[in-house]
């Protein structure tokens, strides 16, 4: 009898783990193992950017802020613990890919949108004068590109990624107009 949770293996477990923990801040890093945790939890081969956006709405008090407590963090929270029924069992075996960006060969384990997401937002930081990945930086990653499986659960519960870009980019300007290199 087979495991129903597929296995990464050791080689898949660490590539990215290597190439982006310097960069990420300690919330971040946890963000990226409940991705990871969350993934092989359910049965799915990669890591995408809806594990990415779950795990920042558990364990980021700023990205969940974003949404509000009222009843669209509780619907899209909904959306997201469901993604191993119902809509999201056709994502299971499927590469999360819009072709917006190239695909990065030594992400195993992770989905080209979500792999390119991670790197976007060390990106963020470093143009923020900031050595450090957070929270913010990913949530914009991950909401940038609109085939990813991260805007597709933020639309099916009522929320537009262009909305969650304006606050991200008004918070953005905020720290970078005042000259400030703290984190948004």
């Amino acid at each position: 009898m087979q495991p129903r949770i597929p296995r990464q293996s050791t080689s898949e477990q660490g590539i990215h783990r290597a190439d982006h923990d310097a960069r990420l801040s300690a919330e971040l890093a946890a963000v990226v193992a409940g991705a990871r945790r969350r993934a092989l939890r359910d049965g799915d081969r990669q890591i995408d950017t809806a594990h990415l956006l779950h795990s920042l709405l558990e364990s980021d008090p700023e990205a969940r802020a974003v949404f509000g407590d009222g009843p669209q963090i509780a619907r899209l929270l909904g959306y997201l613990v469901q993604r191993s029924i119902g809509y999201g069992l056709r994502w299971q075996g499927a590469v999360e890919d819009s072709g917006a960006i190239p695909v990065i060969p030594t992400a195993e384990g992770w989905s080209p949108l979500a792999a390119g997401a991670l790197e976007y937002a060390c990106e963020r930081a470093e143009l923020r004068g900031d050595a450090l990945a957070c929270g913010s930086d990913l949530l914009a990653a991950i909401v940038a590109d609109p085939e990813s499986r991260a805007v597709e659960v933020l639309h099916r519960a009522g929320i537009e990624s262009p909305e969650v870009l304006v606050w991200i980019e008004s918070r953005w300007d905020e720290y970078v107009g005042d000259g400030e290199t703290s984190t948004p």
